[in-house]
């Protein structure tokens, strides 16, 4: 039995409501299946959203709308270059007011865990270390070899020092153990050298006097000399698509692996940029990994869009995404991004990462969007994942005690040590994808059952006569549709098993959820079987304390209700045609290069008359390469056109602000880049409308 290491968190919103202030503190302690709460087991929902990427005066609005997705938990970055672009210049102002943020987050009883870097990659300029320091690692003037970038050498541990020295002045007083909301620390990022590194950035925090619950790491890819146990908690992640694939086809690299049930934690498709891993081999998971719970910091929320790149994502790669992974037994979902954001302007440069810079060069991304296609979107837009998500973190919210100490089974005879690449296919159809949880029949027996019928960009057919069982607990024959996906519960709430989805128990009443095509059968612990049982919604139980509802009502269960927006179609005119075509040149990472700033004095060229109306969203429908918009002749955000519209939200603009400038450059053909099929890729350029929306 693995020691059990004791640590403070809160974990759900329900604890935290129930709790009133984060001056009452929980005991928590972990072991190798979960955390624990006061000896309750939890399943926490993890949410990344970067702070100094987003206005302050947002800050409030848009925490609260994490939590109200059902978000139990804040991870954010501290980008070294977006605080000290100068060296011994900190900037703490405004967006960067990491205290400020702090403070917004106590206030909405929302823990945060501090990835404090040094490195973060987190497609910002050369991975968030500002250019000064990377210009001290190529130094050979002073005769002596060049300082080491992330390493034990002393003069980069000491830059580290002062660094954390300066974020500690944020955090200090809000500390898990001051009442405050920072529980955790990550150090650096996708590091795969020596664990001597990151315990030397550790035993520099905590000589400074960060002293919180628990600590993590990146758990991809596997360290050259582990940490000594229990000093971090290695976090892994997910993604259906990659922008950092070289490759311009539809499905390159592995991502397929992310819609299979599996006991392998690092699937080893995030950062193959950099990585460099072999794509054709098995992911296996090191033996020290299996000690820990199995946690997950970065399964896309969406995925970001570079310019020789730009995957479309849709809101069902996410959701199965999250099913296969706590089918999987994973007692952590963290997205990355939940939020997306904006990056701030630079003092010198611009702060995006792109092939010109002097190191993490390897994709040209947009200089100002983050966007990421999150659940929450650049300006705070409420997206369809958003929605699809929320039934299974409101389930996690009520159920999470229940699944967090099930182990996962997978009867298809994938076991723990079979060879991954003889049991799994990109777009393999032969049968339905499941798994299940359950906890001995001694205790009852309570279970679930997981499937995924669905594999982004793969056309998986509809599942006849299938058979879903858990030990001595079998469901009905069922046939499951082509993208359909879902959790069934087992022995729960007074119900043998059901074809629908478990979403939340509150105040007695139990909701779940019918699965579009699925008829719902429930089987009841007192013989009786009811067959084909039609949403009620939540005004009428269908047997007792259970009610039955619609996706949509489910998606939308606690929630207020959201009016329309008002649209008001906005006059745009053309003032200049665009020039001649720019060639699209192959930079130093063999993929094609964003335009530079001059290539836009080439492009055709809008204004848009706001009609004295500045405080709502505005939404470019347009088709071209990529585009610009200005106000009063200042660069304030981009798009690399991949289907999706190119919105931007008016409030952050001067109410003196009258008319905008669109800039676009035409798409040219046989253009080195992938483009998804919802993208117009015909030669040219053009608008199709532009609408103003009078909420976010």
């Amino acid at each position: 039995m693995k020691r059990i290491l004791q640590l403070i968190l809160i974990l759900s919103i329900s604890t935290l409501n129930s709790i009133g202030s984060f001056a009452q503190l929980p005991r928590v302690t972990w072991d190798e299946h979960s955390l624990m709460l006061d000896g309750k087991r939890v399943l926490p929902v993890m949410g990344e959203i970067h702070y100094s990427r987003i206005p302050a005066k947002e800050w409030s609005s848009e925490v609260r709308k994490m939590k109200e997705g059902g978000v139990t938990m804040i991870a954010t970055y501290v980008f070294w270059n977006h605080i000290e672009e100068l060296r011994n210049q900190f900037d703490w102002s405004g967006q960067r007011n990491l205290r400020a943020f702090l403070e917004v987050c106590k206030a909405e009883k929302m823990p945060v865990v501090l990835r404090l870097g040094p490195f973060c990659h987190g497609e910002v300029r050369c991975g968030g270390i500002p250019d000064w320091a990377i210009n001290l690692s190529r130094d050979t003037t002073s005769g002596i070899p060049p300082m080491k970038l992330r390493s034990t050498d002393n003069r980069w541990l000491a830059l580290c020092n002062t660094l954390y020295r300066q974020i500690f002045t944020q955090v200090q007083g809000l500390q898990w153990k001051d009442g405050g909301p920072v529980v955790a620390a990550q150090f650096d990022n996708e590091y795969r050298g020596s664990g001597e590194y990151l315990m030397a950035l550790k035993q520099i925090a905590t000589s400074i006097g960060f002293d919180l619950p628990f600590y993590t790491r990146t758990g991809w890819p596997e360290l050259t000399r582990p940490v000594p146990y229990g000093e971090m908690i290695p976090l892994y992640g997910d993604y259906a698509d990659g922008f950092w694939e070289r490759s311009i086809e539809p499905t390159a690299g592995n991502y397929w692996k992310a819609f299979f049930f599996k006991p392998n934690r690092d699937a080893k498709s995030i950062g193959t940029d950099l990585l460099q891993y072999d794509k054709t081999s098995a992911s296996k998971d090191s033996p020290s990994s299996r000690s820990y719970p199995f946690f997950t910091c970065e399964l896309g929320g969406g995925m970001a869009t570079a310019y020789h790149r730009r995957p479309f994502l849709y809101a069902k790669d996410a959701l199965a995404m999250a099913i296969v992974k706590l089918g999987s037994g994973s007692n952590l979902l963290g997205y990355y991004m939940y939020h997306g954001g904006t990056n701030p302007d630079g003092k010198l440069t611009p702060l995006n990462e792109n092939q010109r810079t002097m190191a993490t060069n390897y994709n040209d991304m947009p200089e100002k969007s983050y966007d990421f296609q999150a659940p929450i979107g650049e300006f705070g837009q409420l997206r369809e994942t958003y929605y699809i998500l929320r039934p299974i973190h409101l389930f996690l919210q009520d159920y999470g005690t229940l699944l967090a100490p099930m182990e996962a089974i997978f009867p298809d005879g994938y076991t723990k040590g079979d060879n991954e690449a003889a049991t799994m296919r990109k777009g393999d159809d032969g049968s339905l994808r499941w798994s299940y949880r359950r906890v001995d029949k001694k205790e009852g027996g309570a279970g679930f059952i997981f499937f995924n019928n669905y594999e982004r960009l793969q056309s998986l057919t509809t599942k006849k006569g299938v058979k879903l069982s858990a030990g001595d607990v079998s469901l009905p024959k069922l046939t499951i549709p082509a993208g359909a996906m879902g959790i069934f519960p087992i022995n729960m709430e007074g119900m043998r098993y059901a074809t629908a989805q478990l979403v939340a128990k509150r105040e007695g009443k139990v909701f779940l959820m019918q699965i579009q095509g699925i008829p719902v059968e429930i089987a009841l612990q007192n013989g009786k079987t009811m067959r084909r049982v039609k949403p009620l919604g939540t005004k009428k139980p269908v047997h007792g304390n259970l009610y039955i509802l619609t996706q949509q009502e489910a998606e939308h269960l606690f929630l207020d209700p959201t009016p329309l927006p008002d649209k008001t179609m906005l006059s745009y005119h053309k003032v200049k045609e665009a020039g001649p075509l720019r060639t699209i040149t192959i930079g130093v990472q063999k993929a094609a290069e964003s335009p530079s700033d001059s290539d836009f004095n080439d492009a055709a060229i809008y204004t848009i008359d706001l009609k004295g109306k500045n405080d709502g969203l505005l939404d470019i429908n347009y088709h071209g390469d990529c585009a610009r918009l200005y106000a009063d002749g200042k660069f304030i955000d981009d798009n690399f056109y991949d289907g999706h519209h190119f919105q931007f939200g008016l409030w952050r603009l001067p109410k003196s602000v009258k008319q905008l400038e669109l800039r676009i450059l035409p798409m040219q053909k046989n253009a080195p880049v992938y483009f998804p099929e919802e993208a117009d890729t015909t030669p040219g350029e053009g608008i199709n409308s532009i609408v103003l929306m009078n909420n976010k």
